[in-house]
């Protein structure tokens, strides 16, 4: 389904589908902060950054979501003191949760990537998983990012859909909801709020103000990039160095069909044994993709895309 139209309703779409969102959002996507999140989040920034990681004394994250990147980078000792913003309080109240509870301090602030509330050249580290495809205006949220960042500073993105990816992605969705009336008869799940009436012959489309909170998730993403275009952008901010690499192929085929699934059924109805197969099932396919596949094939084919910049100085 296409976003909503303007840069005001795709802000309040996110807002309103991520603080929804929130109570269920690291069940639903698999989101550790132990051995497994911290690994994760070590590879991606490997990929990027290079071996040995360096140390940032002052990081921040856009669209930080629960935490999954800042909380895992500062138990690793990634960043030192990590500042973490997204549109949706309700998404910073559960990262604040999870802060909590692993022992981790971090500063939050409710905002808007296009008007970030802090002074110039303030951070070493700006970093996001997962947001860009969100944002309405890049051009500014890239200005934006280039003015809190010290000289030298280091911009890093990951987890961002290629369109070619997203295209391939759209193979197992359309899959998936097709087959979701009989896998929520199979397994006995009650469907999510907006999927009720919903089956394979009913194909009217919903429109954001018909529905709410996790039914949303449909009109939440902008934009899907090519490689060039993901890298165009910081360049035109005026970040150097600039590199871009795809990840995931096997691992997002596996992951969307299960997901899309998911999304179709009330959250506490799934059961564990459901969530650890469908987990331990992408763990299993995205090691295959980084040994067989990301060194091989060309960016663009894999789903997520990751950008890697510097600020001149």
């Amino acid at each position: 389904m296409a976003a909503p139209a303007t840069a005001g309703a795709i802000r309040d779409v996110n807002t309103r589908y991520h603080d929804a969102a929130a109570e269920h959002y690291d069940t639903k996507w698999g989101v550790d902060f132990g051995d497994v999140g911290r690994g994760q989040v070590r590879g991606k920034l490997h990929k990027l950054l290079g071996t040995p990681l360096p140390t940032f004394a002052r990081s921040l994250e856009i669209g930080a979501g629960t935490g999954y990147f800042t909380l895992n980078m500062l138990q690793d000792g990634v960043v030192r003191e990590a500042v973490a913003t997204d549109i949706s309080p309700g998404m910073l109240d559960a990262l604040h949760g999870n802060a909590r509870r692993i022992g981790v301090n971090v500063q939050t602030v409710a905002c808007d990537a296009e008007q970030l509330p802090f002074v110039d050249e303030s951070f070493d580290l700006v970093l996001g998983h997962a947001v860009l495809h969100h944002l309405p205006h890049l051009d500014i949220a890239f200005a934006e990012f280039e003015r809190v960042l010290r000289p030298g500073g280091i911009l890093v993105f990951a987890g961002e859909p290629s369109r070619t990816g997203d295209r391939i992605a759209a193979v197992p969705k359309r899959t998936a909801l097709r087959a979701a009336p009989l896998w929520r008869r199979l397994m006995r799940l009650r469907a999510a709020d907006g999927y009720e009436h919903r089956d394979t012959h009913d194909e009217s489309p919903a429109e954001p103000g018909d529905l709410d909170g996790e039914s949303l998730e449909s009109f939440v993403d902008v934009h899907a990039f090519t490689p060039d275009e993901i890298g165009l952008w910081p360049r035109r901010a005026g970040f150097v160095d600039v590199r871009v690499r795809g990840e995931e192929l096997l691992a997002n085929w596996f992951g969307w069909m299960n997901r899309t699934l998911e999304a179709t059924a009330v959250p506490e109805d799934i059961p564990w044994l459901w969530r650890q197969y469908a987990f331990r099932g992408y763990l299993a396919l995205q090691r295959v993709d980084v040994a067989l596949l990301e060194g091989r094939l060309p960016p663009a084919i894999f789903y997520n895309l990751m950008v890697v910049g510097r600020k001149r100085g």
